[in-house]
């Protein structure tokens, strides 16, 4: 590593790149909406290849639509390290989630072109598809199959609010490519991304050496109580649900709280019936997310959630039954990728932290299949899934140079 030690990326090049990507899709406030399999997702999707072409890459797409542009080792044996995330949006998303770590890939094959070094191991950067999963759910839907997670036939089958199938959609775009889905072995991964959280700029860091993704359970209840007339139902007669959702909803952020840190809990989704002015709630149906990075702790949480809820809401007269509808494992990210990530931000003098990532990403399910990191950098507010979101160039630049030493460190140069 002694000599790269001086290299850097091109702040400029890669924040014109971003700017330029943003223009497809724009959205209606300053950010973007390029969903997934839309007319401007195959447009995004070609000035990808584009530019991926003119830094001589060769382009590779699989049966999901996952893109992976090749810059060759000089080892022709040796496994690739693979960098990137995904350059779909949500339908008010901003110019930086997954793009930055899709085009920061982009940067650091562009730099090492401008100062002809070369690696034993080839580079890949990647554009997995349907990361989001705002049009086609579940989000990571591609990287999921890839990594084992669902099948093919299953994702294709997967539909939109219109009805649309995502197989037809991802052919009706031409983006269905010749490889078998999951074919490829990989050496390592990085995943560069917005930390879209407000830790790292409140607490004044560059980097976010990411070591663990979050672990959730979704847990779907149904509290039933009683309807009847707000105006003529005594108070000590009511089966109030929503008596009830008030109690489960505050049971969540205690169970929380007390595990900080690292915890979180809410009630996101809410069906209230018969949802009348003037009728007692007779039945909740709600969400709970709990997630957490550590697989005992989360276990705990669940655990401590069912036993207790029962007894919260038999003592207001009303029933209640829950069951587990998603849930995902906490990954930790391999310690030598983690390592090779938390020596580049100490190398570039960069000021950096441990960090949680709070939301899933392509990374969580290539982590199975491969030694695999993140990097993050600070987003303003922490605000993101916003077309208010915004980083800052020198964010971008620190979260891309230390992307590049990573790749550096695993790619061996030549």
């Amino acid at each position: 590593m002694d000599r790269a030690k001086n290299l850097r990326i091109d702040p400029d090049r890669l924040w014109d790149s971003l700017m330029e990507m943003a223009k497809i899709g724009p959205g209606i406030a300053g950010g973007n909406n390029r969903q997934t399999l839309t007319d401007e997702d195959a447009e995004g999707r070609a000035l990808f290849q584009t530019w991926c072409e003119q830094a001589g890459m060769s382009m590779g797409v699989d049966t999901m639509g996952n893109m992976f542009a090749t810059r060759a080792g000089t080892d022709p044996d040796l496994l690739p390290v693979y960098v990137g995330s995904h350059l779909d949006t949500q339908p008010t998303g901003g110019k930086y989630d997954g793009v930055l770590g899709v085009l920061g890939g982009l940067e650091v094959i562009r730099t090492l072109n401008d100062l002809d070094v070369q690696t034993k191991h080839p580079i890949v950067v990647v554009n997995w598809t349907n990361e989001e999963g705002t049009r086609f759910a579940p989000a990571m839907l591609a990287s999921g199959v890839f990594a084992g997670k669902h099948t093919q036939d299953w994702a294709y089958e997967r539909v939109d609010s219109e009805g649309k199938r995502f197989g037809d959609e991802l052919k009706r775009i031409g983006w269905v490519g010749e490889e078998e889905v999951g074919a490829r072995q990989m050496h390592a991964m990085f995943e560069l991304h917005i930390e879209q959280g407000p830790i790292l700029e409140a607490e004044k860091k560059d980097i976010g050496v990411v070591t663990h993704g979050q672990g959730l359970r979704w847990i779907e209840c149904k509290i039933t109580g009683k309807e009847s007339h707000t105006g003529s139902t005594p108070m000590h007669m009511r089966k109030n649900a929503g008596r009830g959702l008030a109690r489960v909803t505050e049971l969540v952020h205690e169970i929380a709280m007390k595990n900080q840190p690292n915890a979180v809990g809410a009630i996101g989704h809410i069906d209230v019936y018969p949802n009348s002015r003037n009728i007692i709630p007779g039945q909740v149906v709600c969400t709970v997310d709990m997630r957490t990075h550590l697989l005992d702790k989360l276990n705990a949480m669940v655990a401590e959630f069912e036993e207790r809820t029962p007894k919260l809401c038999q003592e207001i007269g009303v029933e209640f039954e829950c069951s587990i509808v998603g849930q995902f494992d906490p990954p930790a990210f391999d310690e030598a990728c983690v390592g090779a990530v938390r020596d580049a931000a100490e190398e570039l003098g960069y000021s950096h932290m441990d960090i949680v990532s709070g939301a899933g990403h392509d990374a969580c399910w290539i982590n199975d299949l491969a030694p695999t990191a993140m990097i993050m950098c600070p987003c303003e507010d922490g605000l993101s899934h916003n077309e208010a979101e915004e980083i800052t160039k020198e964010w971008a630049q620190a979260g891309t140079d230390v992307l590049l030493h990573a790749v550096l460190n695993t790619a061996v140069i030549a």
